[in-house]
Formats: structure tokens, sequence, C-alpha cells
């Protein structure tokens, strides 16, 4: 069993209910009530970062990470770096690849170019990380596109944020994969995969058919620092989502 833990949800999850600041104090009450710690800023609307960290405050929640597009962080990296000040957030993550890059060169110029862009970062106090999807786990002679980023890039500036759901989507461990990016894996996705229709689908965790134990006990093992439930689409009722997946992972001995 996990005796402690920092839990966060991901706001992408209630996406439609973080697009003004009214609407984003109520969304915060709420995911601090749920139960969670922390909250990871993804798809927020035009809000100034004091702003959100006011609310963040506030709610009795911290900004656990985020989720900044590639090309900016390369384009703008002061102002960047200025806002996880703000924030007091180390943990940026990459939500994907951009497009361009979705090759077999393409994979070993991206792990140099953002190394390159993590080392910047890192002058400023942050550390970034890679959200993956499936489509990383296409093979080019032998290796995985996930496994050319992670070998190709410096292991001392480019960190992961797996995700659990799209790892299997795609054909892969997830615990084997948190294993394996033991000592960079400070953030991680959690988010399970159910079959519906003949169709694999996104779940609560605990409520599909990820094997939990192996998958949590991988993360502890790998040295995970926050615990962030995602789920893409829900349902129904995205809280009632964020709910069942926090009450499960109290169940499974997390947090």
């Amino acid at each position: 069993m996990l005796s402690s833990a920092n839990i966060a949800a991901t706001l992408y999850t209630v996406r439609e209910f973080t697009q003004t600041a009214d609407d984003l104090k109520k969304t915060l009450k709420l995911i601090k009530e749920i139960g969670y710690d922390g909250v990871q800023l993804s798809a927020v609307g035009p809000i100034e970062p004091a702003e959100i960290r006011e609310l963040v405050d506030e709610a009795g929640l911290v900004v656990a990470a985020t989720h900044i597009n590639y090309p900016r962080l390369v384009e703008e990296p002061e102002a960047v770096i200025a806002e996880h000040r703000i924030y007091d957030c180390k943990y940026v993550a990459i939500p994907s690849i951009p497009p361009e890059y979705r090759h077999e060169k393409g994979y070993y110029q991206f792990a140099e170019e953002a190394s390159q862009a993590a080392a910047v970062l890192k002058e400023g106090g942050l550390v970034l990380g890679y959200h993956n999807h499936s489509f990383e786990l296409e093979k080019f002679q032998g290796r995985t596109a996930l496994e050319i980023l992670y070998t190709e890039s410096d292991p001392e500036l480019f960190t992961s944020e797996i995700d659990t759901y799209w790892i299997q989507h795609g054909g892969g461990d997830p615990a084997q994969w948190m294993r394996d990016l033991k000592g960079r894996s400070p953030i991680v996705h959690l988010k399970d995969m159910a079959v519906v229709d003949g169709e694999p689908t996104f779940a609560e965790v605990g409520e599909g058919n990820l094997n939990w134990p192996s998958i949590l006990d991988a993360c502890r093992e790998a040295g995970v620092i926050w615990y962030i439930v995602e789920q893409d689409t829900c349902p129904g009722d995205p809280f009632e989502s964020l709910s069942i997946s926090r009450r499960n992972l109290k169940e499974l001995g997390l947090g």
C-alpha cells in the first residue's frame, strides 16, 4: 500500500467549466471537495495567471503541473517561466508532439530539440516532461517512437508524463513503462480503459481493465511525485467521474 501521495485532477477533464474566472472558481472548489490536492492547468480559458493562482489558493489547492504547447515553450520560454513562478509550479509537460515531427527522423530531431528547450526551462527552475498518446507506440526499425524520444533525449532534462490509457491503447504495458523511466517520472496521468460495444473507451480509474495494483506499485518505484487523474471524455457529469476515480484510488491505497 502507498502510505501517502499527491493527487491532482487535470482541468482538461472539466474543460467546459474552466473558461471564465467565475466557472473556474466553482470548479476548483468542487475539485477540492472531491478530495484532490492539486490541479494540472490544461484547457483553461483566457484568465490571467495571477488570477488563476489566487483562485487556486482560495480553493485550498496547488498547481501541480501544466500543459504548454511545444511551440510556445520554444518561442516564449521566459514568459512560461514567469507564469510558473506565479503558479509556484515547477512541472510543465508538452501535451503532444507537433504533427510535423511524427515520422522516424522527426522523433530523433524532436528528442534533441526538446532537450535543448528543457535546458532553457531548467535554468528558470522548471522540469519539462512529455505526455504521450498511442501513436508514439508505432515502431521504426524495431523501436517505438516513444523509445526513441526517451533514449535519444537527455535523461537529466527531458522527463515523462506517462498516460496509462494511451500506453495500453497502443499495446504497451503502463507499469513496465513506468519502471523503465524510473527517476524520469515526476508526474503521471492515471486514466483507465474499458471496452464498450467492442471498442476501447475512457473510464474512471478502477472502472476499466487496467491493472492498477501493478501500475501504482510501478509509479511508486519510479518516484512519482504527482498522480494526475485525467479522463478525456466522461459518460455523464465529469465531476462525478473525477469523484469515482478519487474514491477508487483511495480504495487502492493511494492517498
